[in-house]
């Protein structure tokens, strides 16, 4: 029984070669590290990661860490860890597992790559709060307990409209972080180096966008629990060739799925949008559980959010605030809800789910009334489950199966 399950989900032939690109890419940190060179720099997911590549740092981002205790299910051995030293279970599990984990010196990186048995030392701390103000806490613990400087910009949160003075601003932010990453770096910056490394960024976004689009294809060629993986290199690769020629490779075999009518789902019956944060360590769970009931989960918020589309190497500081200031996660309720609209549209959806996420409360978009808006607007079901991205203690997989299951039959009668 256990090896049919297994065969439920559809294998997408080119993550066997983005296994090696991120094997070699943690490698690759783990020498600089050990050796002291090239500098290796943290940085928040949605941080100015194109300007620290442009100055020769190697990228490390933490939540990516974070999100490997999720899915190997060894976030709850150290979430108690940082309670200890009095980090609060409300805040988020990525930030207590990624500490606990760290103060107990363990790591998934040592199950996953041989040889490699802790996270790579930094020599700077880079942050962005667009998403939330715990990055900021979870990186100024790091720089107290590794004595390293961490740098941030603070961006503006729930904003409609993106104006001139935001961008100004944030502009000005990410300007004054050169002079520093130079000293750190011992590299001088050069504007066509930066120019260059947004260019490939863009390119990145471009084709991860058509990659996340082959969905709107019925039935559609992947899931979103297959888009979580897939994200991988968008998040720690972007703005380099390897993920540029990585997208191309995935692209062309969703489309061919899509030419061949091949779905992530066999017997597609209903389609659903994933709105907030993955259940970390039950997504192979949820999606043989959404194809035994031949409902595909064809689009998110979260994996759009390595979207960029406003990355202009004419306009590098500019149009590197501008991105990192449209992002879902900093706008307002009028505009979130605009934009799943549009998603309800472009992707035919019959359903959304909200996943409220126990520690995750700025990307939990169903606590003021979203659902019942939408849903009365759009005359479009909605479900709200409860869990978290890792602390599965949140999480209980029978209630959320029994709503699941009990809202996928609504849909059999709408």
């Amino acid at each position: 029984m256990a090896e049919e399950k297994k065969r439920l989900i559809k294998k997408i032939q080119a993550t066997s070669q983005m296994k090696k690109i991120m094997a070699d890419y943690f490698y690759e940190l783990d020498r600089a590290s050990k050796e002291g060179s090239p500098p290796v720099a943290w940085c928040t997911s949605v941080g100015p990661g194109e300007l620290l590549l442009s100055l020769g740092f190697l990228v490390y981002y933490p939540e990516n860490h974070g999100a490997m205790l999720g899915t190997t299910r060894m976030a709850n051995n150290y979430i108690p860890v940082a309670n200890a030293i009095g980090y609060s279970p409300d805040i988020c599990s990525y930030l207590t597992s990624d500490v606990g984990a760290f103060i107990k010196k363990e790591t998934p990186l040592s199950l996953a790559y041989e040889g490699i048995n802790e996270v790579p030392k930094p020599d700077v701390l880079v942050y962005n709060t667009n998403q939330c103000r715990d990055v900021q806490d979870w990186f100024s613990w790091y720089a107290r307990e590794l004595k390293v400087p961490t740098l941030g910009i603070s961006t503006y949160r729930c904003i409609g409209n993106v104006s001139d003075y935001n961008l100004e601003s944030i502009t000005k932010q990410i300007k004054d972080l050169i002079p520093h990453l130079e000293t750190i770096s011992g590299n001088k910056f050069d504007i066509d180096k930066f120019r260059e490394v947004l260019t490939r960024s863009y390119e990145c976004t471009q084709l991860w966008k058509k990659v996340l689009e082959t969905n709107m294809a019925v039935p559609a060629p992947m899931s979103f629990f297959d888009g979580t993986i897939q994200m991988g290199p968008a998040v720690v690769l972007r703005g380099t060739e390897t993920a540029i020629e990585y997208y191309t490779l995935l692209l062309k075999e969703l489309e061919e799925k899509v030419k061949n009518t091949e779905g992530a789902v066999d017997g597609e019956k209903f389609r659903l949008y994933w709105e907030g944060m993955p259940i970390w360590g039950k997504l192979r769970n949820l999606s043989e559980f959404f194809i035994e009931l031949k409902t595909a989960v064809v689009a998110s918020t979260y994996c759009n959010s390595w979207i960029f589309e406003a990355f202009d190497p004419e306009y590098p500081f500019m149009s590197l605030a501008r991105a990192y200031t449209e992002l879902f996660i900093v706008r307002d309720e009028n505009f979130k809800e605009k934009y799943i609209e549009e998603m309800v549209h472009k992707y035919k959806l019959d359903g959304i789910l909200f996943h409220d996420a126990k520690t995750c409360p700025n990307n939990s978009n169903n606590r003021y009334g979203m659902p019942e808006r939408l849903q009365k607007r759009l005359n479009i079901p909605t479900l709200t489950i409860n869990g978290d991205l890792n602390d599965l203690r949140c999480f209980s997989e029978e209630q959320a199966k029994t709503n699941i299951e009990a809202f996928v039959e609504q849909l059999e009668v709408v």
